[in-house]
């Protein structure tokens, strides 16, 4: 109080009225969550000094080196989807491996002198000499060849433009190998944090047999697209396929990697919230819900760190999507229009199927993830009754609120685009532009070949 305060009640008392109240200062939010956070951890602070304070309560607890045996033990998430990741290794696309089972060793490493990046640069010198010969044969063709058809220079720069994603491979896959075992041993180590806070483990129903099966059909699918090709096309030679094959099963499995690690992501989180709830009706459970906190804001930077680790495989991914389906759309409409439907436009409209489905499934299954992570986890902690809870579990609650407006949800390539429904839409307004004023020139120059007839 100063001294025109002291002053002023004085004055009021010695009259026999009413000394003035104090004023309250007029906080803003992040001003009054400051304030707050304050109080709580000098109340910590207080406990601590007691000697009766909860270890867990407030503040996050000092990581410590887990057993590597009983982190294999609980990592179910990397049991169940060992095969994608095997096959990843034979096809050279990423080339991580697993370490021993030492201490102060992280479960899943990445070297560029292991032999599994041996491997993989053996079979992609063998791959790319393949690629090359393919390459050189279409492009030579295509130069030699009298007919200079438009649909003919569309398949042409479709199949090339196709093949260039090989020789971006070591550079956007095998580069990011780091950050991709960093997010490999996130999952490890959250695995097993979830169960020694919860008491039970992340169970990941119909994973395993799921994973087998995309295995298995990015093959298949890969197989029957080419096939489809050198069947609708008469200049596609079967052994082009051999070039093809493992570059479609490989824009498949990182499909399938996405869609496998999305699915994980909902999983883990329906667990947590489950776990929470299951809390929430027990006694005190402030202690418990500040090691939930901590669970969900691990879990929102593995959903990061996923786009982190991928970034580059999966903008090139969006790139020869968006390129390869502008240039068949048009090409196959064009071709309709001067010389209505053949086997070859039916080729082009597969490739558009194709490469608009693999967006479709990425984009569509971020989505789900970030909302059953961010939006249905914190409308199940806006329905839970706070009246019916001490103090110390409603500032919990609302500190795991907090946390997630603070660290949203979102599957995002380093910055580069956030990957939700909304890039679906984007893409196809792009696309339905570009197509639009191409298609124009295209009238346009019908026209004018016509009144030059005329």
């Amino acid at each position: 109080m100063t001294f025109l305060d002291r002053t002023m009640s004085f004055w009021a008392v010695s009259r026999g009225l009413t000394p003035p109240s104090k004023v309250v200062p007029m906080l803003n939010p992040n001003q009054r969550q400051f304030l707050e956070d304050e109080v709580r951890y000098r109340e910590k602070l207080k406990l601590m000094a007691r000697g009766d304070a909860m270890e867990e309560v407030y503040v996050r607890k000092q990581e410590t080196v887990d057993d590597p045996l009983e982190l294999d033990k609980h990592d179910s998430f990397y049991q169940t989807t060992k095969s994608l990741l095997v096959l990843f290794q034979i096809m050279g696309v990423m080339p991580i491996h697993r370490n021993p089972p030492e201490k102060n060793l992280p479960r899943t490493g990445y070297s560029w002198g292991s032999k599994q990046v041996m491997w993989a640069i053996f079979i992609y010198s063998c791959q790319t000499t393949i690629v090359v010969l393919v390459l050189r044969e279409r492009v030579k063709k295509f130069v030699t060849s009298p007919d200079k058809r438009f649909d003919e220079a569309i398949y042409n720069v479709i199949f090339i433009s196709l093949l260039f994603t090989n020789f971006l491979l070591p550079v956007a896959s095998w580069r990011h190998g780091p950050q991709v075992a960093i997010f490999k041993n996130m999952w490890t180590n959250y695995q097993y944090k979830f169960f020694k806070t919860t008491g039970s483990p992340i169970v990941f129903p119909n994973l395993y047999p799921l994973t087998w099966s995309l295995c298995v059909f990015s093959w298949l699918l890969s197989i029957a697209i080419n096939l489809s090709q050198y069947f609708l096309q008469p200049d596609f030679r079967l052994w082009y396929t051999f070039a093809y094959y493992p570059i479609i099963a490989m824009l498949n499995c990182f499909c399938s990697l996405w869609y496998i690690n999305c699915n994980a992501f909902g999983t883990a989180s329906r667990a947590l919230s489950d776990a929470l709830q299951t809390t929430i009706r027990g006694e005190k459970p402030a202690q418990k819900l500040t090691e939930y906190r901590h669970l969900w804001v691990d879990l929102s930077h593995m959903m990061q760190q996923l786009g982190r680790a991928y970034s580059n495989m999966y903008g090139m991914y969006c790139l020869v999507i968006f390129f390869t389906t502008i240039i068949a759309t048009y090409g196959s409409i064009s071709e309709i229009i001067d010389h209505g439907a053949t086997y070859k436009e039916v080729g082009l409209f597969v490739i558009v199927f194709y490469c608009m489905g693999l967006l479709y499934i990425i984009c569509n299954e971020a989505h789900y993830a970030s909302r059953k992570v961010g939006l249905d986890f914190q409308t199940k902690l806006l329905n839970i009754n706070l009246t019916a809870v001490d103090a110390a579990t409603q500032k919990e609650v609302e500190m795991l609120l907090v946390a997630i407006n603070k660290n949203p949800p979102i599957m995002n390539l380093d910055g580069y685009a956030n990957i939700n429904r909304e890039l679906i839409t984007t893409n196809i307004s792009f696309m339905a532009t570009y197509l639009v004023v191409l298609l124009q020139f295209k009238i346009t120059e019908q026209r004018r070949i016509g009144q030059q007839q005329a």
